[in-house]
């Protein structure tokens, strides 16, 4: 098939990826906000989404990392570009049904990582970039997050003693609008980012673009920070009820807490270019906030759940996504096996979404 016809269908898929990142990881934000009733619920995904799409203008740092911090820009092609981002979206919805809140970012990049195996072979892949920018900086900051969660929410409840309890409890439900904006603005900066590095990759593979990754299109940013929000305005209901309520019975002091920590580390993280996934620092802060409430019900066999679905993303993503560019490949590379794959992961994720219906989660049920 041509090469534009490719680049088409690489950015629409990548788009399509943007967006479940939306829906996937609108808990990460408003989870904490619609638990403590600091914000309704449908209010409080339409705040995220207005957020996601500003902070996507913020930086490019996450977007340059993407772009030439994981891969071989020179060697990286448009049917392997498409091979990835269909091995991060299958483990994107899959985990979404499941209502596990795993990251989005790791499914992006494992996606890639794997399809470049699969076509290059290792030399392709950037493993000392992904090992400094990627999987140290992925271990530390959730422990990082829930650290400063944990001093947070022991701070809260000290300064609660000098006010009556409705009163205090009342100025952090507002407060959590301030702070779950954060949250939110965070995001979009750096997961809005991810796909734009993704498109920028395929504007290089296709000759659209130079070698030179610092500039990013400005219709590459409104695309991305537009899918983003739309994504995330339709609410992942599974995956705000599992933040929200299956880790720790959250109080107000303890949501605001969580989300100042989470998306002080999240900010910083993008400032310095580090692709990290906004669940983990996230969840990591609400585990701190349980912890620094004493006697705080948190439940430990969840967080264990959500711990292997994260150790199990980027090997799973690669492992789709090197599936699928063997299937691309076989059907005669980028001729007709774009066009198949393509079909097929729309098929397969028309036939996800049809299985969900069975089990909805609705706003009422957060």
């Amino acid at each position: 098939m041509g090469s534009d016809l490719l680049l088409v269908l690489v950015v629409a898929t990548a788009l399509a990826f943007d967006f479940t990142n939306g829906f996937h990881d609108t808990a990460n934000a408003m989870a904490t906000s619609i638990a403590t009733k600091a914000i309704p619920p449908r209010a409080a995904v339409l705040l995220a989404a207005v957020m996601n799409f500003a902070g996507a203008f913020i930086s490019i740092a996450v977007a340059t990392t993407i772009a030439k911090g994981v891969v071989d820009n020179d060697v990286i092609t448009l049917g392997t570009l498409l091979a990835g981002l269909v091995g991060a979206i299958a483990w994107n919805l899959v985990t979404w049904l499941k209502g596990l809140p795993s990251s989005s970012s790791h499914a992006l990049i494992g996606g890639v990582v794997g399809a470049t195996l699969a076509a290059q072979g290792a030399d392709a892949v950037n493993g000392s970039g992904i090992l400094e920018r990627v999987i140290v900086p992925a271990l530390l900051a959730p422990l990082i997050a829930g650290a400063i969660a944990v001093l947070a929410t022991f701070t809260a409840y000290k300064l609660m003693t000098r006010f009556r309890e409705s009163t205090a409890q009342r100025g952090y439900r507002i407060g959590q609008i301030g702070t779950a904006s954060l949250v939110s603005l965070a995001h979009g900066t750096n997961d809005a980012q991810k796909t734009m590095g993704i498109i920028t990759l395929a504007l290089i593979a296709h000759g659209s673009l130079s070698g030179d990754v610092d500039t990013i299109p400005l219709w590459v940013k409104l695309a991305s920070a537009t899918a983003i929000a739309a994504g995330t305005a339709i609410g992942g209901w599974r995956i705000i009820q599992t933040m929200g309520h299956g880790l720790v019975k959250l109080e107000p002091p303890m949501g605001f807490s969580a989300e100042a920590s989470g998306g002080a580390v999240l900010m910083a993280s993008s400032y310095y270019g580090f692709p990290l996934s906004t669940t983990h620092i996230v969840s990591g802060s609400i585990l701190g906030a349980g912890v620094g409430k004493r006697l705080a019900d948190v439940h430990w066999g969840l967080a264990g759940r959500m711990v292997a679905a994260w150790l199990l993303t980027l090997p799973s993503a690669a492992l789709v996504a090197g599936v699928a560019w063997y299937l691309t490949d076989g059907l005669g590379g980028d001729s007709v096996g774009p066009p198949v794959l393509f079909g097929l992961a729309a098929i397969g994720a028309v036939g996800l979404f049809v299985v969900a219906q069975k089990r909805p989660v609705t706003p009422a049920d957060v």
